[in-house]
């Protein structure tokens, strides 16, 4: 299988499987010298562990983080950073029964398709615990990132169709909801359709927005590597992401250029924007301002509401799955979305670190 490494200067690669040992990461690329614990890692992974709330689901994982390589004394050493999690309370009987049919929304059907053969047991590496990697390399990412004073943090923008109201938003209050919303009373009401659909048997998406604070302009590569286009197929990698917009994003379509383009203006000697409908990235490149980064998250696909598929031989049949599953994965994908962004951020700022002259003399000399 290749595609499990993503990064050119900061690379992360993930391994593992839902039901095998342990899942995992290997970071190559970090500096030496960043200030490195498990309990740093651990404060990540927390954020999208199961069995937190009602509205994830109830298999219970401690999701202990082990750093086995990478790091002495409290810091990274510049060599690979390997770290691991090993998987405690994994019930494959669950899974026995759909070996033998395909589940809607899951990719029982195109690794077949591919491979052949796919490991069943909660879909193998397709399984959300796939994004546990993640997280733990966005971590280390977001610890270098904040050594140089760029912040990215994200939330929960909508759920099941309830979205925040920008008036009634703080960031305080994401890790007072238990769905990640900075707007309480839209997290309320969101609890209320969520209970109401998970009495339905049914599942809900929602939308994850990220925001990136603090990044100097002239970070994107403007062909190929574009700063935005590198964001865009991070976070469409998280098995969930069904899409993803910057800024304005599809609204821009309906807009005039009167409208949409941000007027430059100069504040305190210091050039920058009057507005951001173009969330912070002009031609690839960042240009001082918030980029701003939303990804839509599809609905749960397992559900025990009664759906039709077929099974191996092509026969037509109806299906309840059983298991423990999230009604809604969008809480637990908050911090993987950011894991992809500052991933992606920090490989593209080290990369432009070699965009002048000017630059490479200063480090030099």
């Amino acid at each position: 299988m290749a595609g499990s490494t993503f990064g050119k200067l900061f690379r992360v690669t993930t391994w593992g499987e839902s039901h095998g040992t342990g899942i995992g990461a290997v970071v190559d690329g970090c500096p030496a010298g960043l200030p490195l614990r498990e309990e740093m890692v651990q404060q990540y992974l927390n954020r999208r562990k199961p069995g937190q709330t009602k509205y994830s689901t109830p298999r219970k994982e401690e999701d202990l983080v082990q750093i086995q390589s990478g790091v002495f004394e409290g810091k990274t050493t510049g060599t690979p950073i390997s770290m691991v999690v090993y998987n405690q309370t994994q019930r494959s009987k669950d899974y026995s029964e759909i070996a033998g049919y395909y589940r809607p929304g899951h990719a029982d059907y195109t690794f077949d398709q591919k491979y052949g053969f796919r490991d069943y047991r909660g879909g193998g590496r397709s399984s959300g615990r796939e994004t546990i990697g993640r997280v733990a390399g966005g971590a280390v990412a977001e610890e270098v990132l904040k050594a140089l004073g760029v912040e990215v943090f994200a939330y929960s923008r909508s759920i099941a169709g309830i979205t925040i109201e920008e008036s009634k938003a703080s960031r305080e209050n994401i890790a007072k909801s238990p769905l990640f919303m900075p707007d309480l009373d839209a997290s309320a009401r969101a609890e209320d359709r969520l209970a109401e659909k998970m009495s339905e048997q049914n599942s809900a998406g929602g939308i994850v927005e990220c925001i990136v604070r603090g990044l100097p302009a002239g970070v994107g590569e403007p062909v190929f590597d574009k700063l935005d286009a590198v964001l865009a197929q991070a976070v469409m990698s998280v098995g969930a992401v069904k899409g993803v917009e910057i800024g304005d994003g599809f609204q821009a379509a309906d807009s005039f250029g009167s409208d949409f383009n941000d007027a430059f203006c100069s504040r305190e000697g210091t050039i920058c924007k009057q507005t951001n409908h173009a969330g912070g990235i002009l031609g690839g490149i960042s240009d001082g301002s918030d980029i701003i980064l939303r990804a839509a998250i599809k609905p749960t696909p397992s559900i025990a509401r009664e759906q039709r598929t077929v099974n191996r031989q092509g026969e037509e049949i109806s299906i309840g799955i059983r298991g423990r599953h999230d009604p809604i994965i969008v809480p637990r994908a908050v911090v993987v979305v950011e894991s992809m962004v500052a991933i992606s951020i920090l490989d593209l700022l080290l990369q432009s670190m070699t965009s002048q002259m000017d630059g490479i003399i200063r480090h030099f000399t």
